[in-house]
C-alpha cells in the first residue's frame, strides 16, 4: 500500500440492502494495539454492527475485530463498543438528522488511510420487506434485460 492511500479492509454490503443510505461521514476509531494489528491483517467484520450515541459521544457496537494470533494476555474483547473521533459540529448534525428524523447511524466500511484507522458511517433509513423484494425484482429485471442484449449481440 502507498503511503497515503486509502485499503479498504472491510465492507459492510448488507446495509444497502436494508437500508436507504441518506449521508456518510468519515470518522476516526479509538483502537488498541492488538486490534489495528488485526485490523491491518483484514481480520474484521461489520455484519452487525451500528453506531449509537451515548453522553454526546459516538459509540460503534457489536463491530467485531478478530483476537490478534501474537496478542497473548495483552488481546482485547472482540465485540467491545468503541469510540468514534469526530468534531463536535459533525455530532451535533448527526443528532439532529438521528432524533427529528428517525434515522440510524451504520458503519459501512473501515479503511486504512495513511496507515489510520478510519470508519465510514452512513446516516439510512430501515426499508420494509416490500421495499427490499421490489429493489431485489428491479435489479433482477435489470440482469435479464442485459443478457437478453448480450446473447443478441452475440448471435450478429
Amino acid at each position: 500500500m502507498p503511503s497515503g492511500g486509502i485499503k479498504v479492509v472491510a465492507e459492510n454490503r448488507k446495509a444497502f440492502h436494508d437500508y436507504y443510505i441518506e449521508d456518510r461521514i468519515e470518522a476516526g476509531i479509538i483502537l488498541t494495539g492488538t486490534e489495528i494489528k488485526s485490523i491491518r491483517n483484514g481480520r474484521v467484520n461489520l455484519k452487525d454492527s451500528y453506531a449509537k450515541l451515548d453522553e454526546g459521544e459516538i459509540w460503534v457496537h457489536q463491530l467485531h475485530i478478530s483476537p490478534y494470533e501474537q496478542g497473548n494476555r495483552f488481546n482485547h474483547d472482540p465485540l467491545r463498543p468503541r469510540k468514534l473521533l469526530l468534531h463536535r459540529a459533525e455530532i451535533s448534525k448527526l443528532i439532529g438528522k438521528i432524533q427529528q428524523q428517525g434515522l440510524t447511524l451504520i458503519p459501512i466500511k473501515i479503511y486504512l488511510k495513511k496507515g489510520m484507522a478510519k470508519v465510514e458511517l452512513a446516516v439510512g433509513q430501515g426499508k420494509k420487506n416490500y421495499d427490499k423484494r421490489q429493489a431485489l425484482a428491479e435489479r433482477e429485471g435489470k440482469r435479464d434485460i442485459e443478457r437478453a442484449l448480450r446473447d443478441r449481440n452475440k448471435n450478429y
